[in-house]
């Protein structure tokens, strides 16, 4: 069996994973990234949000994929029956950027991908690791390529970015459930025919069937839109009686009065796919010789789309933190890596529960609309959820459902 020694191993080439891997690599950190499938490939997580592009500028990830003219993603749109809230990210509370894209993730991880190896990282398709052994902090790795021929690779710390491959949890018994209820999806591609003109044609939106229900609806520059529906597993379960993913997909389209005069009918460009009880949790994020990225660690729910944002925040830390400790710095991984994740994590997760139990719905369609309150909450949504001089952020436990409260209450109260 052949040997490989390198000072980084990334497992994966998502976006996490390419984050990871570019920045070390431009800190002159040899590293390798080892990739299960082959690019271009089918993947869900089409909608980013603006912190994001932070972390692709200082990999310099940027204009390679800015050049490939993806969607830009403005704001986003909610609707529930004829109500509608409109989030702008240019009117938001703090600095950051006002916008990202929306992409098909099949392309724009490729793009990511090819620019890596554009820079002289080696990275390699078609590999798969099969077991994993440390002594001290070093590894060893060993891997499977496309021929079958095996090999150890050699390194001083391992990156997991594996996204819904999970390497590390499953080989080291990382898993533990999830604090959220279970969900789950089903989404495909669509050739957007009926497509309106402007603004309409491009806005991403979410449409809430039911409070727990809605429906995604994500346009990108090519001319398709993902179409998706998440709701509780039950629920997905029960728009088809024969498990059918395409008839399920398309009763829920049946049920969007804004939707469905658009997609009625629309040829779908693939057989839907079916993401089930999709949340994911972790018992440790990070142990000697490694860190978990991305959905290796921790994956949320879609609705605010914070799925790529939590991959390349913790794929850069990562990177960043093991280039600290192999300059001979001390780094305390507990507080620097798992508790700086947590908190930005404890935000969403706030905000996933609240969106389910219909109060920050409650403040989202609220009428007049509060300026101030919607310019916080949408610092949240671009991403920026380790600003605690957001209120929003540092009292994110309470805030929502204690406004949500005084709004009913209100309500109750209001002559008719």
């Amino acid at each position: 069996m052949t040997k490989e020694f390198v000072d980084v191993l990334v497992i994966g080439a998502g976006p996490s994973g390419c984050v990871s891997a570019s920045y070390l690599f431009k800190n002159n950190v040899k590293v390798k990234v080892v990739e299960k499938t082959k690019f271009p490939r089918l993947v869900v997580g089409e909608s980013l949000i603006p912190r994001v592009m932070d972390h692709f500028a200082e990999a310099e990830l940027f204009e390679a994929l800015d050049a490939m003219n993806f969607e830009k993603k403005l704001g986003a749109r909610f609707i529930r029956g004829e109500e509608i809230c409109n989030f702008d990210f240019s009117v938001k509370f703090g600095e950051g950027w006002d916008w990202t894209w929306q992409v098909p993730r099949a392309d724009f991880d490729n793009t990511m991908a090819q620019e890596v190896i554009r820079k002289g990282i080696d990275l390699e398709f078609e590999t798969e690791v099969l077991e994993v052994s440390f002594e001290g902090k070093k590894s060893k790795t060993v891997v499977k390529d496309k021929d079958g021929n095996l090999k150890e690779i050699h390194a001083n710390f391992i990156i997991d970015s594996s996204g819904y491959g999970r390497v590390l949890p499953r080989l080291l018994d990382l898993d533990t459930p999830s604090k959220l209820d279970p969900h789950s999806s089903i989404f495909t591609h669509v050739k957007d025919i009926n497509r309106p003109e402007g603004e309409e044609g491009t806005q991403i939106s979410f449409d809430i069937l039911e409070t727990q229900v809605w429906l995604w609806v994500i346009p990108f520059s090519n001319g398709n839109t993902s179409l998706g529906v998440v709701g509780p597993t039950d629920f997905i379960n029960s728009l088809s009686e024969n498990k059918d993913n395409a008839e399920a997909l398309r009763n829920a389209i049946q049920k969007s009065d804004y939707y469905i005069k658009r997609f009625a009918g629309t040829e779908f460009l693939f057989e839907p796919v079916k993401l089930e009880n999709y949340s994911r949790a972790v018992k440790r994020m990070y142990g000697d010789g490694f860190a978990l990225t991305g959905n290796s660690s921790e994956f949320l729910d879609p609705v605010f789309s914070s799925g790529v944002a939590f991959a390349t925040e913790s794929g850069m830390l990562a990177a960043k933190l093991y280039l600290k400790e192999a300059q001979g710095i001390p780094v305390d991984w507990e507080v620097e890596f798992t508790q700086y994740m947590k908190r930005g994590i404890a935000v969403f997760t706030t905000y996933v529960q609240e969106w389910y139990t219909g109060n920050l719905q409650t403040l989202f369609f609220h009428q007049p609309e509060n300026p101030d309150v919607k310019e916080k909450i949408c610092s949240v949504l671009a991403g920026y959820v380790w600003n605690e001089e957001n209120p929003f952020v540092k009292k994110h436990d309470h805030v929502i459902a204690n406004m949500a409260y005084l709004l009913n209450m209100q309500k109750e109260q209001s002559p008719e």
